[in-house]
């Protein structure tokens, strides 16, 4: 089932335009949260688009980071283009080959979903794979194949962007991961030991946090940033039977729990790829960026990441791997340099 998203002003700088759609999930109706299964799923269009109705498009989905929702990408920031206006100076401008831009939403009250599927958030990586594609390609002029279909995102997007390639080769041929969660012991364990600072004040307890949070008006403050994506993440990784968040690690003195740990490892992407070597060899390009300043140490989860994947026979030809001089946040100039990327490697 499908609505329209109300934003009304998106289209008007563009030379392509955008379908601000509301889409009506099956398998979100029943997750753990509660969330809405009503999502924004915007479709960007190139230029031509309308004018050549014979003539089919790569498509490349757009995966948002941790703690955003959709409409994102179509707000500006340090008074830069978004995102959504580069891709399409890129397309109007400079040659680039042109694509079909699918942005899924996949928000939840925690924060962020992982485009997983998980009984502690809900089914979202079944959302991507078994809804949105095939609604796209059966409403767009898509070309409808793995070879054709890429996969693209920043910090929790860019992890969603690799696994997602990794369990469906037969959807996504191609990906790009900006500053993508990776090498889960430099990127986790040190926000382990800051939520249990954080939590001395609650005597531990991650609900008295999670009850004051929900009540707080105006800007989160790092403590809460650090616990809410402590809190999402175990909703992801490591949820109960009942679907609720087992924390890695005892509150009170940060001593892991080998057990959960272990789950949360075993969708490490540096680990995923060993595991998933055979569909990953496939592959046909694999963008790898981070700041060499990255907070998260995601720089070394790239440089990992991109090793590992040599390791397991993509050949050199097929990675692009890069790493700048900046922070988690500040790679928005990379995006549509990517995406023209990926389009080469995915026209027909």
């Amino acid at each position: 089932m499908i609505g329209r998203w109300r934003n009304a002003d998106i289209n008007e700088q563009l030379s392509g335009r955008v379908d601000t759609l509301e889409f009506h999930s099956k398998v979100l109706r029943t997750n753990h949260l509660g969330d809405p299964p009503q999502r924004p799923l915007w479709i960007y269009l190139p230029p031509g688009y309308d004018r050549e109705a014979d003539r089919r498009y790569p498509s490349i989905y757009v995966l948002q980071g941790y703690g955003l929702r959709l409409p994102a990408w179509n707000e500006h920031t340090r008074g830069k283009p978004t995102f959504i206006e580069s891709i399409d100076r890129s397309f109007s401008q400079h040659g680039a080959t042109r694509a079909v831009v699918v942005f899924v939403d996949g928000w939840t009250r925690y924060g962020g979903s992982q485009f997983i599927d998980s009984r502690g958030t809900g089914r979202y990586h079944s959302y991507l794979t078994d809804e949105i594609v095939p609604f796209v390609d059966g409403r767009y002029r898509t070309l409808p194949a793995s070879m054709h279909r890429g996969i693209a995102g920043h910090s929790s997007g860019g992890f969603g962007a690799v696994v997602s390639s990794a369990l469906r080769p037969d959807l996504f041929g191609a990906l790009a991961t900006h500053a993508g969660d990776a090498l889960y012991e430099y990127l986790y364990l040190p926000e382990f030991a800051r939520a249990t600072r954080n939590l001395r004040p609650y005597s531990g307890d991650i609900w008295q946090w999670w009850r004051k949070y929900v009540h707080k008006r105006g800007p989160r403050s790092p403590e809460d940033e650090n616990l809410l994506m402590t809190l999402g993440c175990a909703a992801c990784f490591s949820p109960s039977s009942t679907g609720a968040p087992t924390l890695p690690f005892d509150p009170a003195t940060g001593v892991l729990d080998e057990r959960a740990w272990r789950r949360w490892l075993a969708w490490d992407p540096v680990r995923m790829v060993k595991r998933y070597a055979e569909a990953l060899r496939g592959t046909h390009g694999v963008w790898i960026g981070a700041g060499t300043g990255d907070e998260y140490f995601l720089d070394l989860g790239s440089t990992a990441l991109h090793e590992t994947l040599l390791g397991i026979g993509v050949p050199e030809r097929s990675l692009h791997f890069e790493l700048f001089e900046g922070l988690h946040d500040g790679n928005e100039h990379r995006y549509p340099v990517a995406l023209k990327w990926l389009c080469e490697r995915l026209k027909s």
